[in-house]
């Protein structure tokens, strides 16, 4: 039986509090499930954003989508998790990545790495998390009133569940491993930050690995998709057109069969979404924030399914 959809959105554009206030309540009147929050420069800051978006909103979760490895300190980030895993009310869900814009490290004064020692950090990040979070995400570096650890079922601080961004090889591993939502790109990482998507039968094997990975998990995680493009039209070629100076390896027809894009009738567009979940197993799809409003009626068609 397929799991039912749930839908996000990425706020990408920094805000005043007003703005910011007036956005995620707008996401929740659109009927978005969940409000996530990047980890570029120049995007606002991932937790300070997530705790506000929580006192402006009351039903979606609020995640982290993805956190760099490695700007984050493990131990200082399991602080940063249980506090605003508490301001928000239990609503948060953990998103790690290894990062993929090498000007970004530059920029902060961190090495880049190779792939092999990013993923390394990122898996040094997730291990240190589950030790002092706790095996069901109880955040122990938080003492309770007489020092007492919370126990499961005490009605404590609920499990903050981990998404963890992957389309490597290892990376699917280790999400197949610990990972309670698993997060495809929909495509590689090219030279200086940029993305090349995947084509439908790349991203097949990609997710043919991931489930051979974790055949042996008791509960299946979630999938996840990044939709980059989402465009209501009923000219379906000339709104992929449009993007082939962006995507100049690619043709028309190409475009419109790329996963991570939506174009077509909101009838389209929702029959789309029903193939990602029946082909890929994606029920969780996160769209980007200039997608917000023209994305909604598709989150209203498919709402309960």
């Amino acid at each position: 039986m397929s799991r039912p959809f749930r839908f996000g959105v990425s706020l990408i554009a920094p805000a005043t509090a007003a703005e910011w206030t007036a956005r995620c309540r707008r996401a929740e009147e659109l009927g978005y499930d969940v409000i996530t929050v990047a980890d570029h420069l120049g995007m606002p800051a991932p937790f300070p954003s997530l705790v506000a978006a929580a006192a402006a909103t009351e039903r979606p979760r609020l995640g982290t989508f993805v956190l760099n490895a490695a700007f984050w300190n493990p131990t200082l980030l399991a602080r940063e998790v249980a506090t605003t895993s508490a301001l928000t009310g239990g609503r948060l869900e953990l998103g790690l990545g290894t990062g993929y814009v090498p000007a970004e490290h530059e920029a902060a004064g961190l090495p880049w790495g190779t792939p092999r020692e990013r993923v390394d950090r990122l898996l040094r990040t997730v291990e240190e998390l589950e030790r002092l979070l706790g095996p069901d995400g109880l955040p122990s570096v938080t003492p309770w009133p007489g020092g007492k650890t919370p126990e499961p079922g005490d009605g404590g601080p609920p499990r903050v569940p981990l998404l963890i961004g992957a389309n490597g090889d290892r990376m699917l591993r280790i999400a197949a491993e610990h990972a309670d939502i698993a997060a495809f790109t929909g495509a590689r990482t090219g030279g200086n930050g940029t993305l090349e998507p995947l084509t439908a039968a790349e991203l097949d094997g990609r997710v043919a690995l991931y489930r051979k990975a974790s055949a042996a998990r008791e509960e299946p995680a979630e999938l996840n998709l990044l939709v980059q493009i989402v465009t209501v039209t009923d000219d379906r070629g000339a709104a992929a057109r449009s993007w082939l100076p962006r995507l100049p390896h690619l043709t028309e027809h190409e475009v419109l069969e790329l996963p991570i894009v939506l174009i077509g009738s909101v009838e389209q567009i929702v029959d789309q979404v029903l193939d990602l979940r029946e082909r890929f197993g994606f029920s969780y799809l996160t769209v980007l924030e200039p997608n917000l409003e023209v994305f909604a009626p598709v989150v209203r068609a498919l709402r309960g399914r």
